[in-house]
């Protein structure tokens, strides 16, 4: 096995047994030989909705529908999967046409995020459902968030509960949460522990658009 390949392999948290699935998983259309990632990307898409929602079910086993799917949205759009193919270094070993190579495509938003679903469809493939849920597995959003705002800006994130609704066997909790004094994120949950979590969530999509929302 080759040093390159073990070392992205580390990175996913996947050894494969089927090498080929890898080596399609990261050839961009534009490469013009053999199979590309296309059929992987659109297999991988569905693997990481199923897989997301599983996850947000587990971690809010509280949340109404409506709330599963925002926070579902926020976790699986293109720049959230691009940031995610950065994090893993993913865009040195994709396979490009020269053309696509000159114009930036190790950068494009767009080129990442299908190499990361793709890699989902290969994994999935290659070790079935339970192994893909595992790289998709979601992270504690209040302390990733805490580490980040601590680098960023030298603050601390602070949550204000500003809604409690409900009888107590149903109830609704709203936070909000500040960073410096400006507003990041608003989350809701059936317990505050897990309003704060989804709060963190979005403040943490915020933060990776590279600016506040309104969340009035």
């Amino acid at each position: 096995m080759s040093a390159a390949r073990a070392a992205l392999e580390a990175a996913l948290g996947h050894r494969f047994e089927r090498p080929e699935q890898l080596a399609v998983a990261l050839t961009h259309r534009s490469f013009g030989e053999g199979e590309n990632n296309e059929k992987l990307e659109f297999l991988g898409d569905a693997v990481l909705a199923l897989a997301m929602s599983d996850l947000l079910m587990a971690r809010f086993p509280e949340a109404r529908e409506g709330d599963l799917s925002k926070m579902r949205a926020s976790l699986v759009n293109a720049e959230v999967l691009a940031r995610k193919t950065r994090e893993l270094d993913l865009g040195r070993w994709l396979r490009l046409g020269k053309g696509e190579e000159k114009n930036g495509g190790r950068e494009k938003p767009s080129i990442l995020a299908a190499v990361y679903e793709a890699l989902l469809g290969a994994i999935y493939l290659d070790a079935g459902y339970e192994r893909a849920r595992s790289v998709v597995e979601l992270r504690d959003y209040k302390t990733e968030l805490q580490e980040l705002t601590q680098r960023l800006f030298r603050e601390t994130p602070a949550y204000t509960l500003v809604e409690e609704s409900g009888p107590d066997h149903e109830k609704r909790f709203v936070s909000e949460i500040a960073i410096g004094g400006r507003l990041f994120g608003r989350g809701v949950g059936r317990s505050k522990k897990t309003a704060e979590q989804a709060a963190a969530m979005q403040a943490l999509a915020a933060l990776a658009r590279g600016h506040t929302e309104n969340f009035g």
